[in-house]
């Protein structure tokens, strides 16, 4: 099982790795990597990664988990490979750390303003989606005044400014359970063959299970605006919002 280095260090920009499989000339799987596949509504990594024998790079393009493996699509080889990655080959991963930086902001921001949301309207979150210009959350929520967002996003955004540490921790299901005040994943259930945890802690704000990348404090989100939002059904309700710089 690939070695997942993002999960307590997701400032790691390079790495070193081997290439443990390739199917199809560009679908690699290595033994370790820093780079995030897509999930839980955070967009994959790019990136590159670099034949240590010869310099050839090859353009990661996307980053996906497929039957248990993380598996990163490189784009065709460039002038420069004599051949592909192949089995055995030493390489070095260079993430694309303007789109990373980007994703961790918006990430620990939909932390901070789901949190609001949540203590502030009572609302269950049940979806998001990331981007690097504007990104969402999903919630239920029977009454809706829409008038109370402008207040939340200045709960969020004095939040932010209080610069709370991010923290991360990898704990037995059991552990989860303790440390967790609900045992959920947005509003699901962690499925049954999850065993270890990760939990992402804003210091005296929330502590959810999460595999995304994240900021060290809360003070690098700088801030957010909240852009739209939207009825989607009965109970059912959309806010867009973007990161201020």
């Amino acid at each position: 099982m690939t070695e997942v280095l993002y999960f307590l260090n997701c400032y790691l920009r390079e790495f070193e790795a081997t290439v443990e499989k390739v199917t199809d000339d560009k679908y690699v799987v290595l033994d370790r990597t820093a780079f995030y596949p897509e999930s839980g509504g955070q967009p994959s990594d790019a990136g590159k990664l670099v034949r240590e024998s010869d310099g050839a790079e090859f353009e990661v393009v996307y980053v996906g988990k497929f039957n248990g493996d993380i598996s990163h699509e490189i784009a065709p080889a460039g002038e420069n490979a004599a051949s592909g990655l192949k089995v055995g080959d030493s390489v070095k991963g260079v993430i694309d750390w303007d789109r990373r930086y980007q994703h961790m902001r918006t990430h620990t921001a939909t932390h901070v303003i789901a949190n609001v949301i949540e203590k502030e309207a009572g609302a269950q979150i049940t979806g998001n989606q990331l981007g690097l210009d504007q990104s969402r959350v999903d919630f239920s929520l029977e009454a809706f005044d829409r008038d109370k967002f402008s207040e939340y996003e200045k709960i969020a955004n004095e939040v932010i400014a209080q610069n709370h540490p991010v923290n991360f921790y990898l704990v037995s299901r059991e552990e989860a359970e303790e440390k967790l005040s609900r045992l959920t994943t947005l509003a699901k259930g962690f499925s049954e063959e999850i065993t270890e945890v990760r939990l992402v802690e804003i210091e005296g704000v929330t502590i959810e299970a999460c595999g995304g990348t994240h900021l060290k404090n809360t003070g690098e989100i700088k801030g957010i605006k909240i852009e739209k939002l939207q009825n989607k059904g009965k109970s059912n309700r959309r806010m867009y919002f973007t990161l201020v710089d």
